[in-house]
């Protein structure tokens, strides 16, 4: 039985062990089981592969996508440019990284928004291993962005937004790459100056369970348009897979 797996922490808000579960049993595919790997460090994760010598793929979510990096034997291109992993496959007990964070939010975004070009810019709140992805993707569509954060030395941050308030006006789009809202503090937001968003305004939240999240709801009360994270999460679970199947690094 080979395995598969989710290292992070906290996990109990994660989905990826329930849809695993469920496209195993869907498509007959015996040989395969799904768990969640809980590492309070990331300095744990060589103590799991040793009591866990089947698991032959993980993804990485908070906080480890870019912790995890000095543990790899390589990384294929995309997960080089971007600076962050979320999927590791292991051959010959050698690990090696990928991002489908790319992919999933790439397809997401333009499901979201099909004429991309009606995007004046973007904010992106957060600057952690999620962010670097949002920020390729964004990149590569030709999207100016901004990244928002507690500190001053990696962009803006709220407390500018705060004082320029109407600096919102100019970032059309706006990703939330926080874990803010996430179940079980579900009350939780980013913030920033909700009352300055119209209906032109698109809000993106990374954060899928619960579906509906208190960033989401500010948004839509001023008619703002909303998607959550669960169908990048559904896309980028998809990525993962594909490069499980191979046996070749890259």
């Amino acid at each position: 039985m080979k395995r598969l797996g989710l290292i992070g922490y906290p996990l109990s808000h994660s989905f990826s062990a329930d849809y695993f579960a469920q496209k195993f049993q869907e498509e007959n595919i015996a040989h395969y089981q799904y768990a969640n790997y809980p590492l309070a460090s990331i300095e744990d994760l060589g103590k799991l592969l040793a009591n866990e010598p089947q698991i032959v793929g993980l993804n990485v979510t908070i906080p480890y996508k870019e912790q995890v990096i000095p543990f790899l034997s390589g990384m294929d291109d995309k997960a080089k440019k971007i600076g962050a992993v979320n999927v590791i496959k292991i051959i010959d007990k050698k690990l090696y990284g990928y991002n489908s964070d790319y992919d999933g939010f790439k397809k997401s975004l333009l499901a979201f928004i099909p004429d991309i070009t009606t995007v004046k810019g973007a904010l992106i709140l957060g600057t952690g291993g999620a962010s670097k992805a949002i920020a390729t993707v964004l990149q590569d569509l030709n999207i100016k962005h901004q990244f928002i954060s507690r500190s001053a030395h990696k962009g803006l941050t709220y407390s500018d937004l705060e004082k320029d308030p109407k600096l919102i006006k100019k970032y059309t789009l706006i990703i939330n790459c926080t874990p803010l809202g996430t179940y079980p503090q579900v009350e939780q937001m980013p913030p920033i100056p909700y009352k300055e968003l119209t209906s032109s305004h698109y809000l993106f939240d990374l954060v899928y369970n619960p579906a509906v999240t208190s960033f989401m709801k500010a948004g839509m009360e001023k008619e703002a348009n909303t998607l959550n994270g669960y169908n990048m999460l559904l896309e980028q679970a998809e990525v993962a897979w594909d490069i499980w199947q191979h046996n070749k690094p890259f």
